[in-house]
């Protein structure tokens, strides 16, 4: 039986197979035209061109002269998001008008794609938001800087301060090549196996803001590090090069494809190739136009490349992607196994040049324009090298001379960034939520912070990393899936039968090892559901009974796969042992 990404021409029309091909409007076989409305928005008009018309009219004649089209599509191509409007609670979402959840502010991505942030890079950060965000800021899992409160009318004069130091929104969003991920540490780290940034910055060099590669099937992620610890998600990547050590060519890269989390969490298949870092960028082409070219673009929740290579396999994939696009055999070689902890690059660490880097935890991501100036300020105090984003929602300062690691470290601390934080802050990370989110449904940011602050008060001397994600909605931009502790809001009733804010919960969950001794995507329990308000008592209960039950050296997830329900429910409570 033909598959939905047959990859041979099409049978006469009419046949079962060629109707179900033509069902999932594949370009390379002929079916061109859109078969849904985000498909026709793109078909009119490349997303690209709505630069000029953010620039030349509607900046100037302010939100109401917004085509909608433009609005709830194309401006997500400049990295621009509608505001959630206030007033709609989360019992609204997804069920009122497109237009009804519009506010008259925007939320702006400002990619960073793995490079090093200099003073300048971090004052013109700051600067943007302070004057134009009204000093909102986030650092995001996908490496970028998340403003809020912009106004149409200013976005130009944001582009220009912020492309004057060598920064953009291009492409932050949309179905095109989003923002990428980059090893933290590049570079610099001792153990690293190889450097990716200068794949990094061609592949962004040669495609972003490329008509070419600017209408995918829908958003495509991508991961490049050479660093041992895993520690830009490469399983949960569309594509993902990762470093390797070929017995005969050295260092290179494995090329994964497919990962992806959301409704239908999988995670990336690895094709156990060698590919030079020279070579990279060809690669990601390749492979980004496979799923140009054969992804899916009837239905919006399968038009992924998770769910080609899926169908496909990771053979058919591999020969697709050398005879059709490279032209050539890619070497075999060997695929990295899993790692204990993906690396957060938290704490102090000696460099390979003798500097230290210095990784710091703002609590779930949250920052502001002033927080980045002074950022930038300290970085040029102690001729630092500069700071880079992380895949965890942290930060990174490089190049720390080792006489100045104490008082970069104090200077870190005044400003609200801790390199020594526990490890309830170290771990955890929120969405943006229904504060911004129109596709929120409840409170995350502020909800777990206080959960952090109060685990810290009832756990103060925790002697392992729980990582705990908090998430506004289904699609998991936190990562539920994969945290020891994962959260996915949703409206639950109390216990007076009145709907409220609330989480399904995902324990046990995780990357790496724990992947691969457990179930990656965690253990949800039938029908459990709990509150916001009673969530700091039911995460108590399940870590007091982990911590009382727990063997020698034994990992949360590995726990929580042998655990009694009731623990996992938080109705039975043990007391930690003194």
């Amino acid at each position: 039986m033909t598959s939905n990404g047959d990859t041979r021409p099409p049978r006469a029309a009419g046949s079962r197979a060629s109707r179900a091909r033509r069902g999932e409007g594949q370009w390379a076989l002929g079916y061109r035209e859109p078969l849904n409305s985000n498909e026709q928005v793109k078909k009119d008009d490349n997303p690209l061109n709505v630069r000029a018309r953010i620039e030349n009219v509607y900046s100037k004649r302010g939100f109401s002269s917004i085509d909608p089209n433009d609005l709830r599509g194309r401006m997500r191509w400049l990295g621009l998001y509608t505001q959630r409007a206030p007033g709609f609670d989360g019992g609204k979402t997804a069920t009122v008008e497109p237009h009804e959840l519009d506010a008259e502010f925007f939320m702006m991505r400002v990619r960073s794609d793995g490079a090093l942030l200099g003073p300048r890079q971090l004052r013109a950060l700051g600067e943007a938001s302070t004057r134009y965000a009204r000093d909102t800021a986030d650092i995001t899992d996908r490496q970028n800087i998340q403003y809020h409160w912009v106004r149409i009318e200013d976005v130009p004069a944001i582009w220009e301060l912020l492309e004057s130091a060598g920064l953009e929104t291009t492409e932050a969003c949309g179905d095109s090549p989003r923002p990428f991920l980059g090893s933290p540490v590049a570079g610099v780290a001792k153990d690293e196996i190889i450097d990716g940034s200068p794949a990094l910055a061609e592949i962004k060099r040669r495609y972003i803001g490329n008509p070419e590669f600017s209408n995918l099937p829908r958003k495509f992620k991508t991961s490049v590090s050479g660093h041992p610890s895993l520690d830009a998600a490469p399983e949960v990547n569309d594509v993902s090069f990762v470093g390797t050590v070929h017995p005969e060519h050295g260092p290179g890269f494995d090329l994964w494809v497919g990962g992806g989390l959301s409704t239908n969490p999988m995670l990336a298949k690895k094709l156990g190739v060698w590919i030079p870092v020279d070579e990279v960028a060809d690669a990601w082409e390749g492979v980004t136009s496979i799923f140009r070219d054969y992804g899916y673009r009837r239905l919006r929740n399968r038009a992924r490349l998770k769910f080609l290579v899926a169908d496909w396999g990771v053979e058919r994939f591999r020969e697709v992607l050398e005879t059709e696009y490279l032209h050539r055999r890619l070497l075999d070689g060997p695929s990295p196994g899993p790692v204990a902890v993906q690396g957060d690059h938290v704490g102090v660490h000696e460099q390979k040049d003798g500097n230290f880097y210095i990784g710091a935890a703002p609590t779930v991501g949250r920052v502001s324009g002033t927080l980045l100036s002074a950022l930038g300020d300290l970085v040029e105090r102690y001729g630092a090298a500069g700071v880079r984003l992380t895949s965890q929602q942290k930060l990174v300062v490089l190049g720390v001379a080792s006489g100045d690691v104490e008082a970069v470290l104090a200077d870190l601390d005044r400003i609200g960034l801790s390199a020594r934080p526990s490890a309830w802050r170290r771990s955890a990370m929120a969405c943006t939520g229904i504060e911004f989110c129109k596709l929120a449904i409840v409170e995350t940011k502020q909800r777990a912070a206080d959960l952090v602050q109060e685990l810290e008060r009832r756990f103060p001397d925790l002697d392992t990393a729980i990582s705990v994600n908090v998430n506004g909605c289904p699609n998991a931009c936190a990562r539920t899936q994969v945290a020891d502790i994962g959260l996915k809001g949703q409206l639950v009733m109390d216990e007076h039968g009145r709907q409220v804010e609330g989480f399904q919960v995902h324990l046990g969950g995780g990357l790496g090892l724990a992947a691969q001794t457990t179930t990656p995507f965690g253990r949800k329990l039938r029908a459990h559901k709990v509150t916001s308000a009673g969530l700091d008592d039911y995460v108590t209960n399940v870590v007091s009974a982990y911590l009382a039950e727990r063997a020698e050296d034994e990992p949360f997830a590995q726990w929580v796969a042998r655990a009694d329900e009731a623990f996992l429910r938080g109705d039975r409570v043990l007391e930690v042992s003194a």
